[in-house]
């Protein structure tokens, strides 16, 4: 595969087979990951990968929190939309194709709670990557860097026929995944990325969502 037909493949994928994703391919993705640009080559990045019964420990613990109630404090400032925005609308836009696509009717409380669960249980994949920042750094000073080397782990996956889905319920209760990986007070925890082979059966997986054409967003100056 390319790297154009890479970068129109990569989706997001929300439901995971069970198969295990050993480590010596996870490894060859962050190693291809990393040659991401950096400002100055800072790389401000750094990678907790969980899998197994740690991974299977951390998602009850965070969704324990979550169906309890418990307030949110993640490290990372958490963006919102306008509601009245063209932002607003591409969410709900995708959301109305997940819903349909998972049988979730908007009256059906009990299984949107139930979706909702699924991204703090990191979509069932049986591997979730925790990307941190130091926090001697700003909070959005690392942000361009962590998004590039996101970006790159979800294009070198596919080399190996896996998925991702990028995803902040993962770090929305830092405590948890801090005390479960064991990492330390002095980082950020930015991002979480579930990891696992794709499920062709789930429903949602379907989903392609669109993008708004180049020439809408694009001014051509000197052509």
């Amino acid at each position: 595969m390319n790297t154009i037909d890479a970068m129109k493949a990569r989706k997001s994928i929300r439901g995971f087979k069970p198969d295990p994703v050993d480590r010596i391919t996870i490894q060859k993705i962050l190693e291809a990951a990393v040659r991401a640009p950096s400002a100055m080559n800072t790389q401000p990045w750094e990678f907790y990968v969980i899998t197994g019964d740690a991974l299977d420990r951390m998602r009850k613990q965070i969704v324990e929190k979550l169906n309890a109630g418990a307030p949110m404090q993640p490290d990372h400032h958490v963006t919102g939309w306008p509601p009245d925005s063209i932002y607003r609308d591409r969410q709900v836009r995708l959301a109305k194709q997940l819903f349909n696509l998972m049988d979730i009717s908007r009256e059906d409380k009990q299984k949107r709670a139930q979706w909702l669960e699924r991204g703090f249980r990191f979509f069932d994949a049986p591997a979730a990557i925790i990307v941190v920042a130091d926090k001697m750094l700003s909070e959005s000073g690392p942000l361009f860097d962590i998004g590039a080397v996101v970006n790159n782990i979800c294009l070198a996956a596919l080399e190996f026929d896996l998925g991702t889905c990028i995803e902040d319920q993962g770090v929305l209760y830092p405590e948890v995944p801090r005390e479960v990986a064991k990492i330390p007070d002095t980082k950020r925890l930015m991002i979480a990325v579930a990891l696992g082979y794709p499920d062709p059966d789930f429903p949602a997986n379907q989903v392609e969502s669109d993008r708004v054409p180049v020439d809408e967003i694009t001014t051509w100056i000197g052509f």
